[in-house]
């Protein structure tokens, strides 16, 4: 009599394997992602990862290698401004500047320049008007203050009296 062994295998032995299949098939995902019109619906999905904090360190030093084999330069300045910090006033910015070498503010500058959007010309009188006025055809003014002394540090509505 011929017996016939059989492996009864646990269900546990597979979860490596499925976890494995899923990370695969994920990477080709993004891969095709990355690919389709030059990454247009990938980076909504990057946007929304970037959210968490360990991949948006990942992303930044994926996107600071990048950078260092295409435009060393500009990486070195990248880095050194983001280690000066969010500059929140023309002097802080200066100060920033000041702390790279030409070249680097040479790159940096460029860079900066070119994802600015072009300065609109106006055409004709109209179009003059609409952007000296804001776009909406009304003079844009900051609000008037009070012609009163003392007014500009009240708020808006009296105190009520303790009791």
């Amino acid at each position: 009599m011929i017996s016939t062994i059989t492996l009864a295998v646990p269900g546990y032995v597979w979860i490596p394997f499925i976890v494995l299949g899923a990370l695969l098939v994920l990477l080709l995902l993004l891969a095709v992602l990355g690919r389709i019109q030059n990454g247009r619906y990938l980076r909504p999905l990057v946007l929304l990862l970037a959210r968490i904090p360990l991949m948006k360190r990942w992303f930044q030093r994926m996107s600071v290698a990048q950078l260092e084999r295409s435009n060393p330069e500009l990486a070195s300045a990248v880095k050194k401004m983001q280690a000066f910090g969010e500059p929140t006033s023309p002097d802080q910015v200066q100060r920033a500047l000041r702390v790279l070498t030409p070249a680097e503010r040479k790159a940096y500058l460029e860079a900066a320049g070119g994802e600015s959007s072009p300065a609109v010309e106006a055409t004709n009188r109209q179009q003059r008007r609409r952007l000296e006025h804001g776009g909406a055809g009304m003079p844009v003014k900051p609000p008037a203050a009070s012609s009163r002394p003392g007014a500009a540090g009240r708020k808006a509505g009296g105190k009520k009296k303790k009791r």
